[in-house]
């Protein structure tokens, strides 16, 4: 595979010089005197990697034109090195914070050039493969339990829907009113399974994307606690255990986004009533702890043990065997990715006498 290079610096000499250096060693360059024409020119061709002057004399220096690139959604993901004869703390730390991925000091000779762009190439590759296997395993995972997953409640659906539709006349008012619930409630699992599918798969797109990483964090929830509050009863109302709830709200600032705040909550409290009987307390508490903020959910079920907490991923349940658990075991996951991409961390404990504690702790909320 030849890689491509675009080449921006309004000095014609430097620039042909460089291009020289990096088509001996293979690659296919492209030449631009300005930072509009460069951008132009990234836009038209995608090269793999842009090499720009931070000074040029007309039509935007190197930040102008990295600006906007990175603004562009089509080039933002571009390697972007910076070529300056000022390499100042301070011009590197802006370059960094527009999204330079590297600075080429000048004067630099052709064994520099060539191993920075081979080095800043190297790393785009490295993530790629990375990016590459997390797809690859969440496809596998996705073909062993999407088939078994999705048609038991299809076929609950199915098989109450033909009975209803073939034998209507001959059954009662309960009966019918038993298959229709039981239609409804297949209908809600694969509903919930196809929503979790497509959340844990659209995480794992932006955790490629620092970008995208970045525009998660700036959400903010400012008073969590109501709607952590309404999550969790929407949770215990069906199951007949809203008096098993104890919620210890605190209405600290979340650095999360209410509808992700409201998917962990109902993930996690969910859970917490799978696995424990009616009359067992499940507690929901959130509170700021340790210069950031805490939010846990514990219960006194039949908890995971060691190896379990060890093992938790997508698509993962356990002891499946023992429990008719619905689902594709996304929730746990779909609760650790959101708590890692905001920051933060998702632990589970053991209790010293039954149950577990899941615990999400996340930065505090940064004043405006």
């Amino acid at each position: 595979m030849t890689h491509k290079i675009l080449v921006i610096d309004d000095d014609d000499d430097l620039r042909r010089s460089v291009r020289a250096v990096l088509e001996h060693h293979g690659f296919e360059v492209t030449e631009s005197t300005d930072g509009l024409d460069g951008a132009t020119k990234a836009h038209a061709h995608l090269p793999d990697l842009i090499l720009c002057d931070v000074s040029m004399d007309k039509a935007d220096d190197g930040y102008t034109t990295l600006s906007r690139l990175r603004e562009d959604a089509v080039t933002a993901a571009i390697p972007f090195i910076l070529m300056t004869g000022m390499a100042d703390t301070a011009g590197m730390r802006h370059g960094m914070d527009l999204g330079a991925d590297d600075y080429l000091p000048k004067p630099f000779n052709a064994d520099q050039l060539h191993a920075t762009v081979k080095a800043r190439l190297r790393k785009v590759q490295t993530v790629r493969d990375e990016a590459e296997k997390k797809f690859s395993l969440l496809r596998s995972q996705i073909s062993l339990m999407l088939p078994h997953e999705m048609r038991t409640p299809l076929n609950g659906i199915i098989s109450n829907a033909e009975l209803l539709a073939t034998a209507a006349d001959s059954l009662d008012p309960k009966t019918i009113a038993e298959m229709s619930q039981e239609i409804c409630q297949s209908g809600q699992r694969l509903e919930r399974l196809i929503e979790n599918f497509l959340i844990y798969a659209q995480l794992q797109l932006v955790a490629t994307d620092p970008q995208s990483v970045s525009v998660l964090r700036a959400a903010r929830t400012a008073r969590p606690a109501e709607l952590v509050r309404a999550a969790a009863r929407a949770q215990a109302e069906p199951a007949g255990r809203l008096n098993d709830l104890d919620l210890d709200l605190a209405d600290a600032p979340l650095p999360m986004a209410e509808d992700y705040l409201k998917k962990i909550t109902t993930e996690l409290v969910q859970n917490a009533l799978k696995f424990s009987n009616p009359g067992a307390r499940v507690r929901v508490r959130l509170a700021a702890a340790d210069g950031g903020i805490e939010f846990s959910v514990c219960d006194s079920g039949r908890g995971f043990s060691t190896e379990q907490i060890l093992r938790i991923g997508a698509y993962m349940q356990f002891e499946r065997k023992m429990q008719d658990m619905q689902g594709f075991g996304l929730g746990l996951a779909i609760a650790k990715k959101l708590g890692e991409l905001h920051g933060g961390t998702l632990t589970i404990k053991r209790n010293p006498e039954s149950g577990s504690t899941v615990t999400l702790r996340l930065p505090a909320t940064k004043p405006a």
